[in-house]
């Protein structure tokens, strides 16, 4: 029987499961010798290399795509294509999107292992789904800049495809766009000022990461969101932290100018909220065991905490001491994150 590949983090995590059985009596010493011996450690992650192999490739391939068009005969053929109607350039992109769905779903089921060539192709396919969209808006365009409408077709169109083809990278691009929508019609009802009902932006999109984790929350448990579950649930935490760590900073100010002119220190309470719904969050986690809660709380409240740090102490200490209360309390965090790891590893910890 040929052995099981695993990385380094699967084969300890298999060790201390196995000897934590053995331990526990479970099973015995000749049991738990050969299941060591059903697997082996891979000397090098080359997922993670065909991962990053992949991402690089479409850069370069972005990059290879713009250096194309400096060339002199290909500026002259694209100003050809200038006059092309509108409505072709979106159909010959949707047509070129399908493709390339179908190539990725077709892959997907031949070769299920070649996990990341597979989203290579379905992301090409999203871009050219974008481009249908864009020149589709154009199409239909009466110059009322009313262009937030796009954002919210492009939600239906990704959210059906994500769905239909089972796909969590589309989806991804659904919740984008989502996003994207909210910030644009707020904009767009308000001729783009710098308040949508005396709030600016950060403010704005705390509360949309509000809805949406509730949202997620509501339709936890339901079968036809369950492939999706984790992923909305993560983008709404994104947003919602990323949102509040901005309004710490800024507080509800949408003027530039205006926040230069303020102490930084009146903005405390921004702080203060910030961190009590990232503390929250921590609790809620450990209390019900719900790991993303937990991560997201900790990390982002270190990040509030550090943010104040910065704020606050940067121009008013010494930097010698300003970087040794900095070493200290990372030293602090490292050994007492270390403890935890090792308890938790520990095979007679419970």
């Amino acid at each position: 029987m040929p052995k099981l590949n695993l990385d380094k983090q699967e084969s300890e995590f298999a060790n201390r499961l196995i000897s934590h059985w053995e331990n526990e009596q479970l099973i015995d010493a000749a049991q738990a010798d050969g299941m060591r011996h059903s697997y082996e450690t891979r000397g090098f992650d080359w997922m993670r290399l065909a991962k990053y192999s992949f991402w690089i490739a479409l850069v370069c391939g972005g990059i290879a795509f713009a250096s194309l068009l400096v060339n002199d005969t290909i500026l002259n053929w694209l100003k050809q294509l200038y006059y092309t109607p509108d409505i072709i350039i979106s159909i010959l992109s949707a047509v070129a999107a399908a493709g390339f769905f179908y190539t990725g779903r077709v892959r997907e089921r031949r070769y299920p292992k070649q996990v990341f060539t597979n989203e290579a192709i379905i992301f090409i396919g999203i871009l050219f789904t974008a481009c249908c969209i864009a020149y589709l808006g154009k199409t239909f365009d009466n110059g009322s800049g009313h262009y937030s409408l796009l954002f919210l077709f492009s939600v239906f169109v990704y959210g059906f495809l994500g769905w239909r083809l089972n796909s969590r990278l589309i989806w991804l691009f659904a919740l984008i766009s989502l996003g994207s929508w909210f910030g644009t019609e707020t904009g767009y009802q308000t001729q783009w000022n710098y308040y949508f009902l005396g709030m600016n932006y950060p403010l704005r999109f705390v509360l949309f990461g509000m809805v949406l984790v509730a949202a997620v929350y509501l339709l936890k448990g339901k079968k036809r969101f369950a492939y999706f579950w984790e992923l909305t649930y993560v983008i709404g935490l994104v947003y919602l932290f990323i949102s509040l760590w901005l309004l710490s900073i800024f507080g509800n100010y949408g003027h530039l100018e205006q926040w230069l002119l303020i102490r930084q220190i009146t903005l405390y309470y921004w702080g203060l909220i910030a961190l009590a719904v990232a503390g929250g969050f921590l609790l809620y986690g450990l209390k019900t065991n719900d790991v993303i809660a937990r991560e997201f709380g900790i990390t982002f409240l270190l990040i509030f905490l550090y943010t104040k740090y910065f704020e606050y102490l940067w121009q008013h200490i010494p930097h010698t001491l300003f970087f040794s209360v900095l070493a200290v309390s990372f030293w602090f965090i490292g050994r007492k994150a270390e403890k935890i790891w090792n308890l938790k590893a520990s095979p007679e910890a419970k």
